[in-house]
């Protein structure tokens, strides 16, 4: 169930039923382009059900920086007579996937089958997100060990529901040879086995612009689709990727250009994206923009404007990563950019009104797909 988008392309004809209250037309037909020598889906799913149901039958190999995310709750009665700082005393303590690892439990929440590809430490940490990895369902083979780096964990101390400190174990050095070896024989095996490659960069050293450019040659030859979240640092690593998502930030930082985020700023930003497809050419470019939704553009240079939905927002954090992971799915699925867009902001979304870092329900989503009307057609 594989494709890679391209240049020379063969059309298959996609609706997308526009959510209402958008500024665009009810109903808009879009083409989702394959090149002539690619594996091809079986078919584009022709309903919602159908599109939900077929994620169950996809691998998806996630590379990158995987981490723990900490949790310390307590009660803040008094100042310590050590420093005016609050004494906090302890009453629970949680241990969550985070990073790579958080995109993984959005994959597997939609029903496909993550592949973890990492490198953590042979430490406390490890151990942790190993044991965490395990209960959650989630397969360690491709996580490498070493004693050269501490596993990435980042604890918050809180109490009466407000975040009082917040400590990061981590560094952001590039991975030795040895690491890097040992990274790439794990990928390697577990490519054979995937129907899209996620890349999730966090600027803290695992990815760097040989590995990714090698990961993505390998993904080419396959002919599997590489969707990539990037950070500043590898920003322009990822030539020839299927999909790059973005956030304004970090396209801001990326190609060091300064554009605003209002109407008036479309040209400039619209400008950027063409800069972006100069240097990396992308198939896709999916560019999130926070509270006014998402951008897409394909590789036909056809430009979309997604409106967010509104929503009561409780908590953004996790939100990119439920996007990476609709996207990744429908990239591998055959979807057109402007569907896969807008099941990613849709699911965005939803997830901005839970609290904390959590994964996508399937079953809320698949129902507020339906409420929208959103309902790609083969």
């Amino acid at each position: 169930m594989r494709h890679l988008l391209g240049m020379t392309v063969h059309e298959e004809l996609v609706e997308l039923i526009c959510p209402v209250g958008l500024n665009f037309p009810r109903q808009v037909t879009f083409a989702a382009s394959y090149p002539e020598s690619a594996v091809m889906p079986a078919a584009v799913p022709a309903s919602l059900p159908e599109l939900f149901a077929a994620f169950n039958h996809l691998t998806v190999l996630i590379v990158g920086d995987v981490m723990m995310d900490a949790y310390v709750w307590g009660k803040a009665a008094r100042l310590s007579p050590e420093a005016p700082v609050p004494v906090v005393t302890v009453s629970r303590q949680e241990q969550r996937l985070g990073g790579a690892a958080n995109v993984a439990l959005n994959v597997q929440a939609l029903g496909a089958t993550p592949l973890l590809c990492a490198v953590i430490g042979e430490d406390q940490g490890g151990d942790q997100l190993l044991e965490v990895l395990q209960a959650s369902g989630l397969s360690a083979e491709g996580i490498v060990r070493s004693s050269y780096r501490p596993t990435t964990v980042k604890q918050r101390i809180l109490a009466h529901g407000q975040q009082l400190l917040r400590i990061d174990s981590e560094v952001e050095t590039t991975l030795n040879a040895t690491e890097n070896t040992n990274l790439t024989a794990r990928f390697e095996q577990l490519l054979g086995r995937a129907d899209v490659v996620i890349f999730e960069d966090y600027d803290k050293g695992v990815l760097q612009e040989s590995s990714i450019q090698h990961f993505i040659g390998l993904a080419r030859q396959r002919g599997v689709p590489t969707v990539v979240d990037p950070k500043k640092k590898n920003f322009l690593a990822y030539q020839y990727c299927t999909l790059f998502k973005p956030n304004l930030k970090e396209l801001r930082e990326g190609l060091k250009l300064e554009f605003g985020d209002s109407e008036a700023d479309r040209p400039h930003f619209e400008a950027a994206v063409a800069r972006l497809r100069e240097v990396l050419t992308p198939e896709i470019v999916l560019v999130t923009l926070s509270e006014r939704g998402v951008f897409v553009e394909n590789d036909q240079l056809t430009r979309t404007y997604i409106p967010a939905h509104l929503r009561t927002i409780s908590d953004v954090s996790g939100a990119g990563d439920t996007v990476i992971s609709i996207a990744a799915l429908c990239v591998a699925l055959g979807l057109s950019a402007p569907a896969t867009a807008a099941l990613a902001n849709l699911g965005g979304g939803l997830v901005c009104e839970q609290i904390g870092v959590v994964p996508i329900e399937k079953s809320l989503l698949l129902k507020e797909a339906e409420r929208v009307g959103l309902l790609p057609v083969a």
